[in-house]
């Protein structure tokens, strides 16, 4: 099970859920302190802003950190929950919850995972440019991206509604 949200939410989260594996989409890494019954190996940082295009002084996601990203799901046993969070926990956490629970289940329908994202987040927004690369690297032919546009923007949020994933 895949556990999304906020900075702010992140350590209580990680408690109340006993996860032992964590993903961080934040560029400012200075932000978060790993929680000390964390392995290092088990948590990923992944120093990205919120944005599709580049834009100068900011770091867009890109195909390495994707790579990272599938990667570290992949490596992960699932014996306990993983916690995925970004700044708001409504764009970058709910692009790389997807993207994991694409990786982890090659044949799960995208739409499906969109929906379930939807219904259990009424603020879920995931970020395009993650899930494009994520498609490309996955294979999936443009059925995530699709499946993100029918998906639409979520509610406006200053922070997202926590939420969980199940990876079946």
């Amino acid at each position: 099970m895949i556990h999304v949200c906020s900075l702010a939410r992140l350590y209580k989260t990680v408690e109340e859920t006993k996860a032992q594996h964590i993903v961080t989409l934040l560029r400012l890494t200075d932000r978060v302190t790993r929680p000390a019954h964390i392995a290092a190996e088990n948590h990923l940082i992944l120093a990205v802003d919120d944005i599709v295009d580049a834009e100068e002084g900011a770091t867009v996601p890109a195909q390495d950190h994707v790579v990272r990203l599938i990667d570290f799901a992949r490596a992960w046993d699932q014996s306990s929950p993983m916690v995925v969070h970004c700044f708001a926990g409504i764009s970058r956490s709910t692009a790389a919850a997807f993207t994991a629970a694409c990786a982890l289940n090659p044949g799960r329908d995208e739409a499906d995972i969109a929906r379930a994202i939807r219904a259990a987040s009424p603020t879920a927004s995931p970020n395009k440019r993650i899930v494009a690369i994520a498609d490309e690297i996955l294979q999936r032919n443009g059925r995530m991206i699709r499946a993100v546009d029918a998906l639409g923007r979520g509610e406006e949020a200053m922070e997202g509604h926590p939420f969980r994933l199940e990876l079946t």
